[in-house]
């Protein structure tokens, strides 16, 4: 009888043919290349390919797709990358890596695994965690340097509310302004809206 069997089924009844010959940490590496790894919608310049999914996973959270864009929609992503390389300083380059290996380490060490490989909301809830901690250790100590998610969270609000689809689609946006008008209604003045410029 012919049986079709998937990648990791396959995999497994080899590794259990060859006994010891396969060693636990070598069948995991094989294991690991099955996941599916989120595909990214920019050539990182700065980052890593795995340190750019990490960043696009957590800005996507920061400013997610709602009835507006989200920051992937707005190439926040992209922003953040060539922001590190053509603007920030060695030192802080450094940091916000070091900042970014320990996030993900944490993600490890709380659910098993690399945050891009983690559920859905394991991610909202270690990025939530870590915002909370950040500003809570901003406030208790006011002259720290800023840790990497308050680092990445500004980035992201920066290149989003930068960005068309955040100035034009979140905000309000007029090329070229036109008159003044002291007292309109405020369904006339965009509802409440900020201006983009």
């Amino acid at each position: 009888m012919n049986q079709l069997i998937d990648r990791r089924e396959a995999l497994r009844k080899t590794a259990l043919l060859m006994g010891a010959a396969v060693s636990a940490s070598a069948l995991t590496g094989i294991l690991q290349g099955c996941k599916a790894t989120p595909e990214l919608a920019y050539v990182p310049q700065f980052f890593t390919e795995d340190q750019a999914r990490i960043i696009t996973e957590v800005a996507e959270i920061i400013i997610p797709r709602t009835d507006t864009p989200g920051a992937k929609d707005a190439g926040v992503p992209g922003f953040i990358d060539l922001m590190l390389k053509d603007c920030y300083n060695k030192e802080d380059q450094d940091r916000f890596l070091a900042g970014l290996s320990a996030f993900d380490e944490e993600a490890k060490k709380a659910y098993g695994d690399s945050f891009i490989y983690c559920k859905p909301e394991q991610q909202v809830e270690l990025v939530t965690q870590m915002h909370g901690e950040a500003l809570a250790d901003a406030k208790a100590n006011k002259d720290a340097k800023k840790p990497f998610i308050l680092m990445a969270k500004e980035l992201t609000l920066l290149g989003f509310f930068t960005s068309e689809p955040g100035a034009t689609q979140v905000l309000q946006y007029v090329a070229v302004p036109g008159s003044y008008k002291g007292c309109i209604p405020l369904a006339e003045a965009g509802n409440g809206k900020t201006w983009a410029t």
